[in-house]
């Protein structure tokens, strides 16, 4: 079902994060107590709280917090049962989505069982598979299906949700340290930094926001350490004050007049074992801005951006749909590490805002792109590169990520929908912006749909009048449709009969005036020797 182009939401919270320098060899080992003992507490809790399935209640929430308050404190306590809480229903919504995964692939994998083999499919709807072979293999690959999704309805059923706390990935590590390039000693010093707990909300008007993990104005850390480690505190009320201070590089100012105002920051201190640092992270929500009405995002032109697995493809457009200029592309490497990936769309993108900003353009079209049913291997079958192509684009982590250095900037992302982008684009407008010196690709090409689709224009070009008849009389003939019209970005319809009828005389704005027309020869013409026939008696 078509979309409307739509205004994508501002953010409504910001993170920003530095490191913890300086640290004395005592902060390191306070640090690390107490992420153990609260990690320990925390996996108790998440234990307890899968135990209790969806008969979950708030009676049962209360009285796991009391009996963490004796062994930490109540805050604490409050920290690790929302954490507990939002862990759970995050691996839930993760098996439901598995779990229509599962009932997509068996649905299409019987109907094509259900085909004889080599019958072609229809235009979304797949045909039987291609050999008895590949007919044999895929009915023993619906039989894995059907076990695994008996399997996955039976814990659902039973509110079941199967989490590790500090990740399955390292933890089946554990059975493969060669593969992984990983010593014994150094995958334990991972997994323990991984299930420590140091992590605190915030609340409004208490003391700089928070009183768990309180940082004042100048940077000053202190911590409120849980009951059993209160000897070792350095300062009153059971406080542990670290030698180290943070000043946030990124939205300082910000974060102080929160801080100085008592307005709530959540904070995170976490352990980087590669680099054997610590980090503080602060985290605080606020209002989003209004949405600008897509009118006004769109009164100085759009610049239409198309996303590919390596690059960001993107071309300005004008107030009426045409592209400006010359297209750009913004490259990226997505391999390597999670922290070098973001790095990539994060300068990727800062590029495209800072030329949004010089053009002048106040919004930027892009895909709303879901790929999350999309890259089955009972989808697509064969094409193994399409899938790794489709499975490295960074839509969520992109758009997401565009949103909110968007927001900052103040330039609007509007949302389109992502059907034929590409296949229209390349047909209508690659041959035509395609020059001696510039050579338009599908991807450019696939920008310009995008942006006069969140224009409200068709993707299809202006047709030029009949070539038969060029004097007006017929009329100046165009493809253009309002927006509500269905099947305006649709082919064009073929046109039976001859292509040589014309309006009778008198008809036309310029029937009164043929000058204009310039046409040689014309009578009405002054000044035009014409040399007369002979006659044929000669």
């Amino acid at each position: 079902m078509p979309t409307t182009p739509f205004v994508a939401p501002g953010q409504s919270g910001v993170a920003v994060r530095d490191r913890l320098k300086h640290l004395t060899a005592e902060d390191g080992r306070v640090l690390r107590l107490v992420g153990g003992h609260l990690g320990s507490l925390a996996s108790w809790d998440l234990k307890a709280r899968c135990g209790d399935g969806p008969g979950h209640s708030a009676e049962a929430w209360a009285a796991r917090k009391r009996r963490l308050t004796p062994l930490s404190s109540s805050r604490w306590a409050g920290a690790v049962t929302k954490a507990t809480h939002d862990q759970w229903a995050l691996s839930r919504r993760c098996q439901a989505t598995y779990l229509h995964s599962l009932e997509a692939g068996i649905r299409t994998i019987q109907h094509r069982l259900s085909l004889p083999a080599g019958e072609k499919g229809s235009k979304g709807v797949p045909g039987g598979y291609r050999s008895v072979r590949e007919w044999h293999a895929k009915s023993r690959r619906l039989a894995v299906l059907e076990a695994r999704y008996a399997v996955v309805v039976g814990d659902w059923q039973a509110g079941r949700v199967r989490v590790v706390r500090g990740g399955k990935r390292l933890a089946n590590a554990r059975h493969h340290l060669a593969d992984a390039q990983l010593a014994e000693a150094r995958w334990r010093e991972r997994w323990e930094a991984e299930r420590w707990f140091l992590a605190a909300d915030g609340e409004s008007g208490k003391r700089y926001g928070n009183e768990t993990i309180r940082v004042s104005p100048d940077g000053e850390i202190s911590i409120k350490l849980p009951a059993p480690l209160a000897g070792l505190a350095n300062a009153r009320h059971g406080r542990y004050v670290l030698s180290a201070r943070v000043t946030f590089a990124h939205r300082g100012p910000e974060w102080a007049d929160r801080v100085e105002a008592n307005r709530a920051v959540a904070y995170r201190i976490h352990y980087d074992v590669g680099r054997g640092r610590w980090y503080l992270t602060a985290c605080w929500q606020y209002a989003p801005a209004p949405a600008v009405p897509l009118g006004t995002a769109l009164a100085h032109g759009v610049i239409g951006v198309d996303t590919n697995a390596d690059h960001l493809a993107a071309w300005r457009l004008d107030r009426h749909g045409n592209p400006v200029g010359s297209p750009r592309r913004y490259f990226y490497d997505l391999t390597g590490r999670a922290d070098h990936r973001d790095a990539q769309v994060r300068h990727a993108l800062t590029r495209l805002l800072n030329w949004a900003r010089t053009c002048r353009v106040q919004a930027i079209a892009i895909e709303d792109l879901d790929f999350t049913a999309e890259k089955t291997r009972e989808k697509h079958g064969r094409k193994k590169k399409f899938r790794q192509v489709i499975s490295g684009l960074p839509t969520g982590r992109l758009r997401a990520r565009l949103t909110s250095m968007a927001d900052a900037t103040g330039i609007a992302v509007i949302a389109v929908d992502p059907a034929y982008t590409s296949k229209w684009g390349a047909q209508y407008w690659q041959r035509p912006t395609t020059s001696t010196t510039r050579k338009t690709s599908r991807h450019d090409a696939a920008s310009i749909a995008i942006g006069r689709r969140a224009q409200g224009h068709p993707i299809r070009r202006r047709t030029a009048p009949p070539p038969h008849d060029r004097s007006g009389r017929v009329g100046h003939r165009t493809v253009q449709a309002g927006p509500g019209i269905l099947g305006r970005e649709g082919t064009r319809p073929r046109v039976h009969g001859p292509r040589t009828r014309c309006a009778g005389p008198g008809h036309g704005a310029y029937a009164g005036d043929q000058r204009v027309q310039h046409r040689s020869g014309h009578a009405a013409e002054p000044e035009i020797w014409q040399q007369d026939s002979l006659p044929l008696s000669l």
